[in-house]
């Protein structure tokens, strides 16, 4: 949006107007415990109820952003397993390149995200272990084969939840709904600055109450004529 601080702010009020006092309350309940700090990375997750259980999970940890990387397999979502957690979360799709997720790693780390692959490795760490005072980019495989081997051999870090029965691994949805509680919980009582900065909290209020009003492109335009004829 091309709007400045100020205009985005008036924007909002705007909108807010079109909403319930129950939406405006919930909006600003929940973005108090939204995160970038953290995000979530997919790779070619084919099920539709697993790839839903994912949304699921990051929305109801306080996650915003959802990388999912296309080489193989196009990403679709079950709505009634996400029970409407995507129109929440912010999807950014890779899928224009011969590898993508190379794609993805060298647009996380621009982005000033540390790479962390969630598989056992050489020097991997346990969720109490991982330090938490940079950013980090969780990257879940699919529910086959895991992540890639290129996935693996470019990332920065490695994780892996310990397991103590006879099953080879956890459910991709079970996997990322363990990590992103354990280390989401971790991060709050932690004194790292986890939270949305004030640009982005607003933004992700715009989208939100954009994402709950019909023909909410009609209504930016009447705002911004609104406003150019008070100018």
């Amino acid at each position: 949006m091309s709007m400045d601080f100020q205009t985005r702010n008036e924007f909002l009020d705007y909108l807010s107007e079109y909403l319930t006092e129950n939406r405006r309350q919930l909006f600003e309940k929940v973005i108090r415990f939204r995160t970038r700090h953290i995000t979530v990375v997919l790779e070619d997750i084919y099920q539709p109820h697993n790839a839903s259980a994912v949304l699921r999970s990051a929305d109801l940890t306080g996650i915003q952003d959802i990388h999912i990387i296309e080489n193989r397999n196009r990403y679709q979502v079950n709505p009634e397993v996400a029970m409407g957690s995507s129109k929440w979360l912010n999807m950014v799709k890779y899928n224009e390149t011969e590898d993508n997720t190379l794609a993805a790693y060298d647009a996380l780390r621009k982005a000033g995200y540390r790479i962390v692959a969630t598989t056992p490795h050489t020097n991997d760490q346990t969720l109490d272990e991982i330090p938490l005072d940079r950013k980090m980019a969780l990257v879940f495989g699919t529910e086959l084969n895991g992540l890639s081997d290129t996935a693996i051999t470019h990332a920065d870090e490695y994780l892996r939840i310990p397991m103590y029965g006879f099953t080879e691994s956890y459910n991709i949805s079970v996997s990322a709904a363990l990590t992103l509680f354990t280390l989401t919980e971790k991060l709050r009582k932690s004194s790292v600055s986890w939270r949305l900065s004030e640009e982005e909290r607003l933004d992700t209020l715009i989208e939100w109450a954009k994402r709950s009003i019909k023909h909410a492109d009609l209504f930016e335009k009447e705002f911004l004529q609104k406003r150019k004829s008070r100018e």
